[in-house]
């Protein structure tokens, strides 16, 4: 892997939180992602269950792990399946994960080949009175009138075993993974740092008349260079009035002097990711209105992210932001007082500028698994982006910081990338 090696206690400790969790007698069983083709034999880039990763720190397909932490018989109580490697796979592809190397970075001593895994399930199953599988649960976006081989475990395990009880994983993950370990607040911290990099890179090669898409590859030749696996998501690089589009990521615009750049990007380091945007003049100072609009939502974000402590709510933390934009789109002259005291409730008018919340859990996935109707608490990272956007003025603001929240409050994990209007116009024009 590209990444540095991270301690097996890590997933030890995730395995044994899981397993507590459980009901009594039953079987967890976890299946790797999918690889996904494009054209002819080509694939996409391979990206492991999170799950899956989480309780095995295993990054390879074909992967399957299985929990049965009170299974009679203490060598069934954690297996793990992987691919199992021949002369012809090594030629082509190389070398995949032998027995010994998958349980050492796992810390699972019993290791079997994936072409046994229905034999020694079998073994065990009727043992147990039910099954906890796991699925992706973003079906809005990410599962929606697509089959999985999670979609197939479960399907094939209801067909094997009808009478068994089943339960979500997922019900389990959610509840233990916003709370990061030691381990994973560095891996977080390792990709912000990536970024950072990146962001100064991007200051330095931004020019007017430059590409967008020369911009975003300043950013990625940080993720290579220091072992970044890939782009936490396709990067928004949005000149001028591009910006306006939230998630705008074609990439393929001229960048115009008096322009601004919106750029929303994140690194994923070991299946770790950071999320931060940033927005730079093109002609390395901003006019004013630019300022103006910058400064309004850098306020709101330094005045929203102390809302990120233990004990608030995501809804009332949401409700605070958007009253913190409303009150700077009064100021900036794109709402009126008097009309935003009598609007709609259900309608609220700074919905024209500001559409999108601001506050998500950060950690294996971008927009990482957690319920937003429970209180923040200690170990969480969460995000902070406000944004103000203007179609017709073709200005588009966002600004966005990582935060791990902490028993007095929270830490700056983006502390060291430039925010500051002085700063950015400085570093452009060294």
């Amino acid at each position: 892997m590209r990444y540095e090696t991270i301690p097996s206690t890590l997933f030890i400790t995730n395995r044994r939180k899981f397993t507590s969790m459980m009901e009594k007698n039953t079987i967890a069983i976890i299946s790797s992602n999918d690889i996904k083709h494009t054209n002819a034999d080509d694939v996409m880039g391979f990206a492991q269950n999170n799950d899956l990763f989480y309780l095995s720190g295993i990054d390879q397909e074909e992967t399957i792990l299985v929990l049965y932490p009170n299974a009679y018989k203490s060598e069934n109580r954690e297996i793990l399946f992987v691919k199992e490697t021949n002369e012809h796979i090594k030629i082509w592809d190389g070398e995949k994960l032998s027995k010994e190397h998958t349980s050492k970075i796992s810390g699972i001593k019993r290791i079997e080949w994936t072409n046994d895994f229905e034999k020694i399930l079998q073994l065990i199953a009727f043992e147990a009175d039910g099954f906890y599988l796991g699925h992706n649960e973003h079906v809005k976006r990410a599962t929606y009138n697509q089959q999985t081989l999670q979609d197939k475990t479960i399907q094939w395990c209801k067909e094997k075993y009808p009478l068994h009880q089943y339960h979500r994983a997922a019900k389990i993950t959610r509840a233990l993974r916003p709370i990061k370990a030691s381990q994973e607040i560095t891996l977080i911290q390792k990709a912000a740092n990536i970024s950072i990099e990146g962001f100064h890179r991007v200051l330095k090669a931004i020019k007017p008349n430059c590409k967008e898409y020369e911009l975003e590859a300043e950013l990625t030749f940080s993720i290579i260079k220091n072992g970044g696996t890939r782009h936490a998501f396709k990067p928004i690089v949005a000149s001028g009035k591009n910006a306006c589009a939230l998630h705008y990521n074609t990439n393929d615009n001229i960048c115009k002097a008096g322009d601004m750049v919106l750029l929303d990007f994140g690194v994923c380091y070991g299946n770790y990711n950071s999320d931060t945007t940033r927005c730079i003049p093109v002609n390395g100072k901003f006019s004013e209105r630019q300022k103006e609009i910058y400064s309004a939502v850098l306020y709101c974000l330094k005045e929203g992210s102390k809302l990120l402590k233990p004990g608030v709510i995501p809804a009332d933390y949401e409700k605070q932001m958007a009253y913190l934009v409303e009150e700077q789109l009064i100021k900036l002259g794109l709402l009126h007082a008097s009309e935003v005291a009598k609007q709609d409730p259900e309608k609220p008018l700074y919905k024209k500028y500001f559409m999108h919340g601001t506050a998500h859990h950060l950690g294996l996935d971008v927009h990482d698994v957690g319920l937003y109707s429970e209180a923040l608490q200690p170990g969480m990272v969460l995000t902070c982006e406000p944004g103000i956007y203007i179609p017709e003025e073709g200005i588009g603001c966002r600004l966005e910081n990582d935060y791990l929240i902490t028993d007095i409050g929270n830490i700056n994990l983006t502390q060291e990338m430039p925010i500051e209007i002085e700063e950015i116009e400085d570093l452009i024009n060294i």
